[in-house]
Formats: C-alpha cells, structure tokens, sequence
C-alpha cells in the first residue's frame, strides 16, 4: 500500500513547507516576473485563505537570499540570469521587514497601533536598533526603514500581508473602523516618504475598498489584481491539479467508486471556476483542494472557515435583492475595485472576498459579469444567508433535504407547509428596510433561497420574467411549476390560470414526467404563505 503524501494543510510559511520536504506547488515563476517587470510597489487582492501569506513568506526567503530553499523549483535556475540583468549578485539578499495584521483581536481601539508596535519592536531586535518608543507607528516604521538602510548599506524590502485585516474586524464599528484607517493611512504613506531606502514593497488583502484612502500618495503602487498575467498567482490550476495531485486523485477516486475522469469533474465542479483577471485562467481554491485531497473526503473546507458573518449583516443592512446574483450581475471595472463602507453596491465585495467571480469580459464596455465560482461557494453561501435571515431555521440544509424528499415523492402539501413555516419566521421589521413591503421582498428572498439550495439535489430554475413560471423544479418522475401571487394581486386560482393561459407547461407535456402546477398566495396580514392549490 502507498504511504500518503504529506500536503502543507494549514502552514503558511514557504520555509517549513520546504524544510519539512512537503509538496509545494511552484509560483516563483511569478517571483521573476516582479523582478523582469522592474517593479517596485505591488498590491494584491485576493480572497480568504488563498495562498496570499505562503506567496509572501516565498518572497521573504527569496530577498533573504535562502538559495536553498528553491532547489528544484524555478527560480533555481532564473536567478543568476535575472542577476545579470538587473547587474547584481545572484541571490543577494536585503534586510526584510515582514508585517502580518491577521490574527489580531482589533475589538478595543488601542488594537491596531499595539500591533503595530508590537512587530516593530520584533524587528528592530533582530536588527539591534533602539526604537523611538514614544513615537507614533507611523513615525517609529520611518525611523526603522530610515536606520536599517543606514546600518547595513542596503535598500529594504516590505511585505505587508493582510494590510485590510483591522478594517474588516471593525466593519460594524464605524468609529475605531474609521480610528483605524487613518492609522494606517500615515503607516503606509512611510512607504511613499522612504521611497530612497526601498527596494521593493508588497501588500495583500482580501479587499480593496480602502485602497484609493489608504494609498493616495503611493501613486506608484502597481495593482496586479485584475491583470491576465498574474491570474494564477494564487491558486491550484487544472495543469497544477494534475500535474502534481494524480496519486490524491486516484484515492479520492477509488473511495467514492468513481472513475478518475469522474472525479476530476466533481472537484472541478465543486471547487474550481475562480477567475481574476478578464483572460486569465481560472483556479481552484488552494484550501479546499487541499483538504479534499488530504482527507479523501469531499465537504466545503473553504466555507467553513469563512463564513460570512459580516457580509450577511452587511446585506441585510443595504437590503440587498439577493435573487439578483443567481444567473449573474453585470458590473464595470471602475465599481468592481471600489467598495466603500457605507455604500449601497455589495458586488465588489461579494468579489473580492470570493463569493462571486468573473466569468465573462465584456472590453468594448469594460464590464464584467459576475457569478457563483462553483458549488462550495454557491450553497455555503446560500445556506448562510437562510440562517441568517431566518434564525428560526435551526437546520438549514437538514430542511433542504427534507423539502428534496417530499418533493421527490409528489408530497406538495407537506413540502409547502415546511416553506410556510421558513417564511413565518421571518423577523419583520428587522431586516426590511426597503420601500416594498415585506412580502414582496423577503418573502420571495426565502423562497429563492429554499429552491436555489434544493438545486444541491435536483435541478431547480428560479425566474423572475414575465413568460416564464416563477419557479421550475425537475425530480425523476415530476415537473412542478410554481407561480407565486403577492398579497392584492392575484389568488392562487389565478396562479394556476396564469400558468395555463402563457403555457408555461407545454414544453414538459408529452414526456415520461408529470406536470403538477402549484400557485400560491403571500399574505401580507398574516406575513407568510396564505394559501396554495395543486393541479397536476
């Protein structure tokens, strides 16, 4: 029996990784792209948990000049070529201040700054520099830059990872989120005043809605976010998957009984279908590719560790429309990169966080569309936000299952029951903040939801045009065609004569399955569904 491999599962830090012989996938080629392209200051925004840290840990080995952490890999060989083109000596190595503002509790206001210190002090023990401890971070980060170069003749690298870290922890804090992006405005802006002592600056975030406030006298910082060219930076793609993963396949593979084309296209459904840049490939998410393969096991590793607690308050707050997100949003290029508190657009952020990803570019238009990057994200996303606009769920999914064996047995009555009870437990008053009145906008958000979850187990089509049912579900033995009525606007009867009269069950007549049309009825008196009538 072949001993498993071991995967790097959790470490981000390129020098365990390559210490402790685990499989690393190579992206120094990216490295000497940096170093070809002369660049400087470079940004990067990428989702949680996507190999941002492990891609900035590799360049702090690389300008520390550990030339044997790279046998093997591609910077191995380019090296001594970019050497000589930038008139160097190969592997020399520069004095390196890394920051990481993750894993920090920012819930009282003094947070940020005691972090701050906190690192510098690190390494200006490692350097044998006397900080100025009086001095705000701002000031103390330029004495440290300024007095590093002076001690050892050489220009310093910064690498900033998680740079948006204390925004995004005090996202409902509007005072200390506000506290601390000014904080970190006159930290950054060290970078643009030590520019004669830098050689090179690299920040990562999940977000870039602070990026115009925080960096505006940077106006040299290179964003390689959205560019075709560093697309996979961060990432597994389907040439990486199966280039280096085939023995994790195969067991995969083998404990599902499955083929391993089978297998490829369940984890490429499941976990793949991220694209960041217009023309770049498209990635797999690193994380749960990972723990997929590790443990032979598929579940959403990704989702489980990124829920999105904030951004699901941050759409009730906007009252966001989420059915508007299901078949794709357009949206163009200057808003995708320009999310801002308080504002009432959520895409960017569904982006940037990794909720939604490109999928088509539109260049006469500069436009993108948005969706759904694969199955993880899709029903992680959805179940979230069911718990979170109905807390009276306790269960989602075990609900969804529940719906997806009534409706697989002709059960129409106890499945509408169940959705009845969803929608009564709804907090009116609480989330709806819209003109329309509850039961045209959360009463048909629950419904999206319900249905859009049930697409986990049999195929569901959701629509909200004129022509079409409102809601389409296919099992192995039934079509049902659903017509929802908003209180003073129709009777279920006249659902049903809706359906009839537009035809909307022609295209499914003739066939092995039968055709049951529900219309149902909202209620705005008693806030759920009031009544429902079957006809099959």
């Amino acid at each position: 029996m072949t001993t498993p491999r071991q995967l790097p599962l959790g470490i981000q830090t390129f020098e365990e990784i390559r210490q402790q012989g685990l499989l690393y996938v190579d992206k120094t080629p990216y490295i000497a792209r940096f170093i070809r392209s002369s660049l400087k200051y470079v940004f990067l925004s990428r989702p949680h948990r996507f190999g941002k840290s492990l891609f900035t840990s590799t360049l702090k080995a690389y300008f520390e000049g550990k030339k044997e952490l790279f046998n093997g890999l591609y910077l191995e060989h380019a090296e001594p070529l970019l050497a000589e083109q930038t008139q160097r000596e190969a592997w020399a190595s520069s004095p390196v201040l890394y920051f990481q503002l993750n894993g920090v509790d920012y819930s009282y206001d003094e947070a940020l700054s005691e972090t701050l210190v906190a690192q510098m002090r690190t390494l200006e023990a490692q350097w044998g520099i006397a900080g100025e401890e009086n001095s705000s971070p701002a000031i103390r980060f330029t004495y440290l830059i300024q007095t590093l170069f002076q001690k050892t003749k050489q220009q310093v690298v910064v690498l900033i990872d998680e740079y948006d870290k204390p925004l995004l922890e005090t996202f409902d804090a509007p005072e200390r989120n506000e506290r601390f992006r000014t904080q970190l405005k006159s930290f950054y802006e060290v970078l643009k005043k030590s520019d004669a002592y830098i050689r090179f600056a690299f920040l990562t975030g999940i977000t870039k809605f602070s990026k115009i406030v925080l960096f505006s006298g940077l106006n040299n910082l290179k964003d390689i976010t959205l560019l075709d060219s560093y697309a996979a930076i961060c990432g597994f793609t389907q040439e990486e998957l199966t280039g280096l993963f085939m023995p994790e396949i195969e067991a995969l593979a083998t404990k599902y009984q499955k083929s391993i084309e089978e297998t490829l296209m369940l984890l490429k459904k499941k976990y793949d279908g991220y694209r960041f840049a217009g023309g770049g490939e498209q990635v797999y998410n690193p994380y749960s590719l990972l723990n997929v393969l590790a443990d032979s096991l598929f579940r959403y590793y990704w989702f489980e560790t990124a829920t999105p607690a904030f951004l699901v308050k941050y759409l009730q707050q906007i009252n966001y429309y989420v059915p508007e997100i299901k078949d794709g949003v357009e949206i163009d290029e200057g808003t995708l990169q320009d999310f801002r508190i308080g504002g009432a657009n959520p895409l960017p952020l569904l982006f940037q966080s990794g909720y939604l990803t490109l999928q088509d570019y539109y260049f006469e238009e500069n436009t993108y569309t948005l969706r759904f990057p694969n199955e993880e994200v899709k029903y992680g996303f959805l179940r979230t936000l069911l718990m979170g606009y109905y807390p009276t769920v306790l269960d989602a999914a075990v609900d969804v299952r529940r719906f997806r064996e009534e409706i697989l047995r002709g059960d129409v009555d106890a499945f509408m029951q169940r959705l009845t009870a969803i929608i009564s437990g709804i907090p009116y008053g609480d989330f709806s903040r819209a003109p329309e009145p509850y039961y045209e906008r959360d009463g048909q958000v629950a419904v999206f939801l319900v249905f859009l979850l049930m697409g986990q187990f049999i195929q569901t089509e959701v629509h909200n045009h004129v022509g079409r049912a409102d809601a389409v579900v296919h099992t192995p033995e039934f079509v049902y065609l659903f017509e929802f009525k908003l209180d003073g606007s129709g009777t279920p009867e006249e659902a049903l004569q809706q359906i009839e009269a537009k035809g909307y069950a022609l295209p499914y007549q003739g066939g092995d399955k039968q055709v049951v049309c529900v219309g149902v009825a909202f209620s705005k008196e008693k806030k759920t569904i009031a009544s429902w009538l079957v006809k099959r």
